[in-house]
């Protein structure tokens, strides 16, 4: 591994903190939780002997994440600030309240998802990993992700088509 901690935690932040938000909906725990992600990355890098760093820290956050959850027991679902970033980008005021709408509709779709269809979801179209990759993070086959994915898909489509209705 020829990058320090420095230099993946400054790429990489916002993607570990973004997708941890979506998963335990509080400002003050994702950050915490991100901080426990690149501290196990830290000490765990000299052993890292994958091409995707990415993928790697999505796989610790995962893992992070549900030793936080087993030790809330506890799920709230998010309904703010994790598609913040895409407000950033809208220029005009028409753009930002057409955002504002999309994202809450999305939203709304997302909290019906059972959780691993949810996850797999996030995993795959909002935070761009492989099939493979976002199995390895979720700990199950590739196959069995596709199933998630295909299902979590259906239900959002479905969904976007009664709201148009």
């Amino acid at each position: 591994m020829k990058d320090s901690i420095d230099t993946i935690y400054q790429t990489n932040f916002n993607d570990i903190y973004y997708f941890l938000l979506s998963l335990c909906h509080n400002h003050h725990s994702a950050e915490d939780l991100v901080q426990e992600t690149f501290f196990r990355a830290h000490l765990y890098l000299e052993n890292f002997q994958g091409e995707n760093v990415k993928a790697w820290l999505l796989t610790i956050a995962y893992h992070v994440f549900i030793d936080h959850f087993r030790k809330n027991k506890r799920l709230v679902i998010k309904e703010h600030d994790f598609f913040q970033r895409e407000m950033d980008h809208a220029q005009r005021i028409e753009d930002i309240v057409v955002a504002k709408e999309d994202i809450q509709r999305v939203i709304n779709i997302l909290k019906i998802l059972p959780e691993k269809q949810r996850m797999a979801v996030l995993l795959a179209d909002f935070h761009e990993l492989t099939t493979e990759e976002a199995a390895s993070v979720m700990s199950v086959s590739p196959t069995y992700f596709k199933v998630l994915l295909f299902r979590g898909r259906q239900v959002i489509r479905q969904r976007g088509q009664k709201v148009h209705e």
